[in-house]
């Protein structure tokens, strides 16, 4: 379904849930892609090859707080967790925005294509709210206003409390990041294989929760397949969020011709 929005001295645009859906889930692809090369050439660099290149123009900007191999693998690793803590946030984010301006144009409508001014400011000025919203209210406003409820909403909240304990606490874990059961708990979705059909060479596997618990004084730390998972999930997020935005399109619209 798509609904038209003219902006101010604008002309009429129209926004395509379909399109917004694939653009998120190309977007989340190229995050997706590079870690897995960041994670490939960390994997095949080695310590000589970093000396070569250290060496190569002869001169550095302060050498006597050079580090050495070993300091920079920990280095690089901290900031790749935190670069990608902060894309998978920044991405499900992004996508609510999204996912709501549509949600906030069906509802002022009654999911008619035509958009009058009336409806445009409605929509615009619920879109400036829920803009400036933090991130649990804006799952608040998606429940409140449009009966939406978003699985994993408790890990994409649990990443914010995983970003705040590595951007303010050096990457350990406090009592301001825990819930009533004294946890940081985050639900990674990764793939179980059923089984294998041998003369095929198929597989059948389906997606599951791998759950991934700190307490307090833990130190945050993900695997590498656990990074690459942590935007599996901001993808399985966003594809339930953007179908339950189709079904209160459809809802909407079924209401409106009844």
């Amino acid at each position: 379904m798509s609904a038209s929005n003219t902006p101010p001295g604008g002309k009429p645009q129209q926004v395509n849930l379909q399109q917004i859906a694939q653009q998120f889930m190309v977007g989340l692809q190229q995050h997706f892609d590079m870690l897995a090369f960041n994670l490939a050439s960390r994997e095949s660099v080695t310590e000589e090859t970093y000396d070569k290149r250290v060496k190569a123009p002869r001169i550095m900007p302060a050498a006597n707080r050079h580090q050495n191999f070993e300091q920079m693998q920990a280095y690089a690793r901290d900031l790749m967790t935190r670069q990608v803590i902060n894309d998978a946030l920044n991405l499900a984010v992004s996508g609510m925005n999204n996912a709501h301006f549509f949600l906030a144009l069906v509802k002022a409508t009654d999911a008619k294509p035509d958009v009058n001014e009336a409806a445009q400011k409605e929509a615009q000025a619920m879109q400036q709210a829920f803009l400036k919203a933090p991130l649990d209210e804006k799952f608040n406003l998606l429940e409140k206003n449009y009966a939406i409820m978003c699985e994993l909403e408790d890990s994409v909240i649990g990443l914010g409390m995983v970003m705040q304990a590595l951007m303010q606490q050096g990457g350990e874990v406090r009592s301001a990041q825990l819930d009533d059961q004294g946890e940081l708990a985050l639900e990674l979705k990764a793939v179980k294989v059923m089984s294998r059909e041998v003369e095929a060479d198929k597989l059948k596997a389906k997606l599951v929760d791998q759950r991934k618990v700190y307490r307090e004084l833990d130190m945050i730390t993900f695997t590498d397949t656990e990074l690459q998972l942590v935007l599996v999930t901001i993808a399985s997020f966003a594809d339930a969020l953007f179908k339950s935005v189709a079904a209160y399109a459809k809802s909407t619209r079924d209401g409106s011709d009844a």
